[in-house]
């Protein structure tokens, strides 16, 4: 998926919420009813400014919510994204006119705050198992038509991206197990149809289903909800299997509170759904200082 057709698309659909489909692109005679009460020649400038500690991410949705609007607005930012910010500081000025600052504001605050947020909580569990080498994974959990976008947030805030969808991997799951009649049967299926390099991965729930995924071949093994010990158990055990090693991804009931134990378990990755979901905003305003 391309990032710059994303950000169009994402920025298009919020302008049009806000303005109504029919006048996206003809804001300034029906759209912004309450934009209209400043004469349409006006002139001003604002700043947005930080109210928490937090990593910046979404400055391009941001930008490109006032250009949809009127190219000639001037955006100069001082922080980028991936940077930490703190409570006070001023992000960035803005110039141009003042219906579009208006208008544009709640839609560029919206996406600027929200993968701020998942940048920022990434960023918290990267921190968390700093120097055990666990890499911090997302998931599908995203809000529905940003999934892109938050899982560019999740990079800004140093962690990596699972599978986009169910088109570019494959994660074989319980149920489909049941369906193929087992995890030997269901990975020989998929083998059949898959590409090569393709991300492959099947989930298992006890130990006796990480050993037969690791008879079968499996490169890359979800273990789902075990409690440390068992995930003790399944690092031991996969380093004992005819010598070689998959990968192993720990998922499920995963805090910031036991995540560096999970990680100390010896475990390559961790995949935790609350870094897309249940998220609260930063903290960010954005207010006039002019108008010129």
């Amino acid at each position: 998926m391309d990032l710059a057709i994303e950000i169009r698309d994402n920025v298009a659909r919020a302008l049009a919420e806000d303005l109504g489909p029919e006048n996206a692109h003809d804001w300034d005679s029906r759209g912004d009813i309450t934009a209209q009460l400043i004469p349409a020649g006006e002139i001003a400038a604002a700043r947005v400014i930080s109210r928490q500690n937090a990593v910046l991410c979404g400055v391009p949705w941001f930008d490109a919510c006032f250009a949809g609007l009127s190219p000639d607005t001037r955006i100069e930012w001082f922080a980028g994204d991936g940077s930490v910010i703190n409570p006070g500081q001023e992000l960035c000025r803005i110039a141009g006119k003042a219906r579009t600052l208006l208008t544009g504001e709640r839609s560029a605050l919206n996406f600027l705050q929200l993968l701020s947020a998942v940048a920022t909580e990434t960023s918290h569990y990267v921190n968390a198992v700093h120097g055990t080498g666990v890499v911090i994974v997302d998931t599908r959990k995203t809000l529905p038509g940003l999934r892109l976008a938050q899982k560019y947030a999740v990079k800004c805030g140093g962690g990596t991206n699972h599978r986009l969808g169910l088109y570019d991997g494959v994660l074989i799951k319980e149920n489909h197990v049941i369906a193929a009649g087992g995890i030997m049967q269901a990975l020989r299926a998929v083998e059949k149809i898959a590409s090569p390099g393709l991300f492959m991965q099947v989930e298992v729930e006890t130990l006796d289903d990480l050993q037969a995924a690791l008879h079968a071949g499996a490169k890359m093994i979800l273990l789902d909800n075990f409690d440390l010990e068992s995930l003790r158990k399944a690092v031991a055990l996969n380093k004992r299997a005819s010598g070689k090693t998959a990968i192993l991804e720990a998922s499920g009931g995963i805090t910031l509170e036991n995540v560096r134990a999970v990680a100390e378990t010896g475990v390559d990755r961790i995949s935790i759904g609350s870094l897309t979901k249940g998220i609260k905003a930063v903290d960010l305003s954005m207010r006039f200082i002019s108008r010129i």
